[in-house]
Parts: C-alpha cells; sequence; structure tokens
C-alpha cells in the first residue's frame, strides 16, 4: 500500500503527496486527491495537513486515506500536524523590529512544545552606526534560541535557513510585511509565491489563505502556508504556565521561597533576584509581567 503526506485538506477531500522509499516526499510527482475512509468518523478523529498516511488508489484515479501513522505532533491553531519547527520572521527595519510580538509568539511556541528558529529579515537595511541586529541576536542566543539574519536582496544566511528546513514540516509566523514571501521565493527559485501568501498577521486585514497548505521545497522539506497563530490572546495558556514558557526561568524558579510564586513580587523569588543580577534581561522580564497582567485581565473578563 502507497504512503504518502497530506499538502492539502479542502472540501472533504485530501490530497496526498506519495513520498518514495527513503520516506522522502516525492515532489515532482502531483498529489493524488483522497476521501478519508468512514471509520475515522467513528473514531472521532480525522485526517489533517502534515500526517504521515498509508492509502488505497481506486479506479477513477483518485485514492482513499486508510491509516494515520502516529504523529509525533499536533497544532489546534493552524489545523496541522508534525510540525517541528516554528520559524518566526521579524524585519530589521520596515517594519522596526518589535521585541514585545516577537517574545508573544516565543510563549505560544513553547507551550506547544514546538523548536523556534529566529530569523531577522532585511538585514541590508539595518543601520551601520547601530548595534541593534547584535543586540537582539546575542539577547536570544543567550536565553537559548538560534537566530539567523537573512536579506532576500543580498542572499545572506539563505543557505543556512535553507539547511534548518531541509526534511522538517516547519510553520511561518511573525510581523506582515518582513519579507515571508520573498524570502521563501528567494529559497527555492521558481516558488513565485504572491506577497503575503505565506502568512501569519495578527488580524491586519484578510489573510491570503484559508487554508492550511504544505508547500514543499526541495530538500524534503515543507512550510505550512497557512494563516497560522491569527490570534494571540492566550486564553489557551494557563496563568500558571506561562513563567514556564520563559525558558530562562527555569533554572532559578525552583529556587524559589514559595511554592506558586508568580515572580512579580513575592520575597525570596529566585527569578527576581536573577532579573536584578542581569542573569535575566530587563525586556524578557517587563514583557513576562506585561502578559501576566493581560492574562488575568482577560481570565476575569471570561
Amino acid at each position: 500500500m502507497p504512503e504518502g503526506i497530506i499538502v492539502k485538506a479542502l472540501s472533504g477531500y485530501y490530497y496526498v503527496m506519495p513520498v518514495e522509499e527513503n520516506g522522502v516526499p516525492s515532489v515532482e510527482g502531483s498529489a493524488v486527491q483522497c476521501r478519508a475512509r468512514g471509520i475515522f468518523r467513528k473514531r472521532g478523529t480525522s485526517p489533517l495537513v502534515g500526517d504521515r498516511v498509508s492509502y488505497m488508489l481506486t479506479e477513477n484515479g483518485e485514492g482513499t486515506v486508510d491509516e494515520i501513522r502516529k504523529r509525533e505532533t499536533e497544532l489546534i491553531r493552524p489545523p496541522v500536524a508534525n510540525v517541528s519547527l516554528a520559524v518566526l520572521v521579524f524585519s530589521v527595519k520596515e517594519p522596526d523590529m518589535n521585541l514585545n510580538l516577537l517574545d508573544k509568539f516565543l510563549v505560544h511556541i513553547e507551550q506547544a512544545g514546538l523548536d523556534a528558529l529566529i530569523v531577522l529579515t532585511k538585514l541590508d537595511l539595518a543601520d551601520p552606526a547601530k548595534d541593534t541586529v547584535a543586540e537582539v541576536k546575542a539577547l536570544y542566543e543567550q536565553v537559548g534560541y538560534e537566530v539567523i539574519s537573512t536579506s532576500s536582496r543580498t542572499g545572506e544566511g539563505s543557505e543556512l535557513l535553507r539547511d534548518r528546513l531541509a526534511g522538517k514540516i516547519s510553520v511561518f509566523s511573525g510581523q506582515s510585511g518582513v519579507g515571508k514571501s520573498s524570502m521563501l521565493n528567494a529559497l527555492m527559485p521558481g516558488l513565485t509565491l504572491e506577497t503575503n501568501a505565506i502568512s501569519m498577521r495578527l488580524g491586519r486585514g484578510k489573510h491570503t489563505t484559508r487554508h492550511v497548505e504544505l508547500i514543499p521545497l526541495d530538500n524534503g522539506g515543507f512550510v505550512a502556508d497557512t494563516p497560522g497563530f491569527s490570534q494571540l490572546d492566550f486564553l489557551e495558556i494557563g496563568v500558571e504556565e506561562l513563567s514556564t514558557c520563559f525558558r530562562e526561568f527555569a533554572q532559578f524558579a525552583d529556587q524559589c521561597k514559595f511554592r506558586g510564586c508568580t515572580h512579580t513580587h513575592e520575597p525570596g523569588c529566585r527569578v527576581l533576584a536573577a532579573k536584578e543580577e542581569g542573569l535575566i534581561s530587563e525586556s524578557r522580564y517587563q514583557h513576562y509581567v506585561l502578559f501576566l497582567t493581560e492574562m488575568k485581565d482577560k481570565k476575569r473578563r471570561y
């Protein structure tokens, strides 16, 4: 029975791209339009984009999804399976760097259990008189995140990013207008994505794409083309979970005097002490407090 990966789900059909014997998707072949077996409905489940499946061809050239392989990850919003990497795309200029928004995305990525890769775009527009890019890179690398600086115009960072996307399903997030489509077009000539096609904007206008679809790269990787994390409202995260989404807090939180410490005012808080000692950045800590206040306000309203 042939195997493949679901690259699109639309109107009850699942489009399955065959995989070769070594498990690598055959990007040169066309996807097979399939229906799912009724047994999935009885089990209360359904295939998702990103699922690795077994399927059977039917007489009319279409197919039937017969079996879903065990999922490594499963996102609710966007509904996609087996994503292993979240690529957070933020520009150096036009628009300016928004670290508050970057940290908000990182909270959601941590809560989803995905690896995060921060990609800084439009490096060619950076002010040489300022060390903004170096400062941001140093800040997040110290926390433990990988940061790649890129320029679609000069090609800088493209090969490094291309290598990181190989063999993985990646979901792209970030500000609108940061050059996600230009970057992907540069990574894979001939892709010719429309501007904002890879879009995970925060409510600024309508999304170009209304369904989840995987765009195959020629190195075995896929990029999820989806509206994505369209509302970062914290409703799916418990107040007590927030501090665990700031990974640099972990080594200090166990040393706090009180259990359930919020790291805001409690005596004997080791996280607060670490912040005062410069072991936790001021900007990251202030964003934590801001998000905590926002979450508490929303919990009260709901």
